[in-house]
């Protein structure tokens, strides 16, 4: 812009430079030219000065529109970046669930928004105690989130409010349940097995969650699990880090190992 105004004054100083050798060439000793053609060539010049001001102003709109244009289309080029970075994670890394009942309370409270790890499951298996988002046994179109609590191959048996695993006398971890030693068997038939390749899964609000105790598909399939839940994102005052077992977690498949 500073480089236009500096030519726009040159050319401004150089029509008047000709308007005034115009006039003193008129006026001088020489009196060379006629009062009607000093008046022609005042008019040509001020014309010239016109089309050369109309020029500048033209191309100093065009000026302004291109780079208006060059900001609209950095700003268009940023917002489909981030849509295909979205998509991308969304469809290869990251899961976003909102929960939209109390079955994982007090873990995961009815209205969370969390995010799921896609990625992780792609070099481990899941483990006892995580929690996962997975495609419904029963409608495969609603996602669900339940804790994994019978692996590959377990056999579980449940009763007075309790969960244990492969004939242990030892019951599973529930410290984290809503109602501690509050878990009942459902419509399921125990000791029942769970199948290679699936999970058996409950809420960690026992009493009010539908899972695999009640499912008529009970058992989550290895290849129907989206992700692993690692992270509360909302509410913003409620912010963390979603983990699986805890320190001293009883774990019969690591007591064994």
């Amino acid at each position: 812009m500073a480089k236009e105004s500096g030519d726009k004054k040159n050319k401004e100083t150089e029509n008047n430079k000709e308007i005034k050798e115009i006039k003193e060439e008129a006026s001088g000793s020489r009196k060379t030219l006629s009062a009607d053609e000093v008046a022609e060539k005042l008019e040509d010049a001020a014309f010239e000065a016109r089309r050369a001001a109309r020029k500048d102003r033209r191309e100093a709109k065009q000026e302004a529109e291109s780079s208006l244009g060059r900001e609209i289309w950095d700003y268009v080029k940023l917002i489909a970046i981030a849509v295909v970075v979205m998509i991308v994670l969304q469809s290869f890394v990251i899961v976003n669930a909102k929960i939209p009942s109390a079955s994982m309370e007090t873990t995961i409270m009815t209205g969370d928004n969390i995010f799921g790890n896609r990625l992780v499951y792609k070099f481990s298996d899941p483990q006892r105690y995580d929690i996962i988002i997975f495609k419904y046994p029963d409608d495969e179109s609603k996602l669900f989130i339940k804790r994994v609590i019978g692996l590959p191959g377990d056999t579980i048996d449940i009763h007075d409010g309790d969960v244990y695993v492969n004939g242990s006398e030892i019951p599973l971890e529930d410290s984290f349940c809503a109602e501690p030693d509050s878990t009942v068997g459902g419509n399921l038939t125990y000791p029942i097995t769970v199948p290679e390749d699936s999970y058996f899964c409950l809420g960690d609000n026992r009493v009010y969650s539908k899972d695999s105790r009640y499912w008529e598909n009970p058992f989550v399939r290895r290849d129907k699990i989206l992700g692993k839940a690692f992270f509360r994102y909302w509410p913003l005052n409620k912010m963390k880090v979603i983990g699986g077992a805890g320190e001293g977690w009883y774990d019969p498949a690591k007591e064994e190992a």
